[in-house]
């Protein structure tokens, strides 16, 4: 039998767009929870701290590299020839054959291509081919593998360029090296050269200063020789000057003895002016012979005199004679010399310095 009673309705949750949803009349709050518990911290509210600048900016900066790489690509791809796709073929039905669309294009191609307007398709349905814009593939792509090849021919031009430019200053550095070194060793040999020829030339002049020395003593010498004459002539040296004995009063002997027969020509050295004459003591008779320069000669033990005091004579003249006269032992010609001061030197050597031999 039927009853009027309804029947108890089964209890269910009913749910909102975010959640449970509240008893019938009641509106749900959202905020709800964090009002209470802003209530119960103390009335303060707590903002959720937000995301720092930095990780927007890396967002945005991730964002703009995906767009450079993608715009590098497009320029990229611009650059390159088209790429031909080819699809396989396939066997389609003839378009009259379709239901309903024969009777669309019941006329001739030619006709309805003539009344649309629309060319017919070289290119079969089967090929697709992928191309640039016209402009872009016979302008841009050409100017751009241009520009790119005038690029790298003008890096090459400049490597070749600056090889040769380090390769020339490379072979001027090696040439003026060499150059350097070739002036050092001329430089060094023209050195060695001039002190050889140097050297040379003082040798040579040494040489001959010496030769001319020796010729200008021999000269010298000749004309002495000429102008000095030996006080006798066939003597022979008995006594010698500074010879020691008891035989002279002053212990030595101070003149040359020329040992001759008496009567033996005596001769003037040089020529001069007869300062005296006359008996001398132990030197018998006696002639002072007084040279230009002062100079003295004696003349002891004469036998004879021929000039007097005062009177001049020349060299070689006659002046007197070997004699025994005085302290002696036999026949003999004592020669002194005695400078200008009045000192007496050895009668040999002095002979000798006038190129005389004794």
């Amino acid at each position: 039998m039927a009853s009027d009673t309804p029947a108890p309705e089964a209890p269910f949750d009913s749910f909102g767009a975010y959640g449970p949803a509240g008893t019938g009349g009641e509106e749900w709050n959202p905020t709800e929870d964090s009002l209470r518990a802003q209530s119960r911290s103390g009335g303060r509210h707590r903002v959720v701290k937000q995301r720092s600048n930095f990780a927007r900016s890396s967002t945005v900066l991730g964002v703009g590299v995906i767009a450079a790489v993608g715009a590098g690509g497009l320029a990229t791809a611009q650059e390159k020839p088209p790429v031909a796709i080819a699809l396989p073929d396939l066997d389609l039905p003839d378009a009259s054959a379709l239901p309903g669309i024969g009777d669309l294009i019941g006329g001739s191609e030619k006709s309805s291509g003539e009344s649309t307007g629309v060319t017919n398709n070289p290119q079969p349905l089967t090929a697709l081919t992928y191309t640039t814009p016209a402009d872009a593939s016979s302008a841009d792509a050409p100017a751009g593998t241009k520009q790119q090849a005038d690029a790298g021919e003008a890096l090459r031009a400049r490597i070749l360029q600056q090889a040769e430019q380090q390769q020339a200053a490379a072979d001027a550095a090696e040439k003026e090296a060499a150059q350097k070194a070739a002036a050092e060793k001329a430089a060094a040999e023209a050195a060695a050269k001039a002190e050889a020829a140097e050297k040379a030339a003082a040798e040579a002049k040494k040489k001959a200063e010496a030769e001319a020395a020796a010729k200008a003593e021999a000269e010298r010498l000749a004309k002495l020789a000429a102008s000095y004459a030996l006080p006798t002539s066939s003597y022979t040296i008995t006594s010698t000057y500074g010879q020691a004995g008891s035989m002279w009063s002053s212990g030595y002997h101070t003149g040359l003895d020329f040992a001759a027969p008496t009567g033996t020509p005596v001769k003037a050295v040089h020529s001069g002016t007869v300062k005296s004459a006359g008996w001398s003591g132990s030197y018998g008779y006696r002639i002072v012979l007084e040279l230009e320069d002062g100079t003295e000669i004696w003349y002891c033990h004469l036998s004879s005199m021929t000039v007097g005091a005062g009177q001049s004579v020349g060299t070689g003249e006659t002046i007197g004679r070997v004699g025994a006269t005085g302290n002696v032992t036999g026949p003999h010609l004592h020669l002194e010399v005695h400078t200008p001061s009045g000192d007496g030197v050895d009668p040999a050597g002095w002979l000798r310095s006038k190129g005389l031999g004794v």
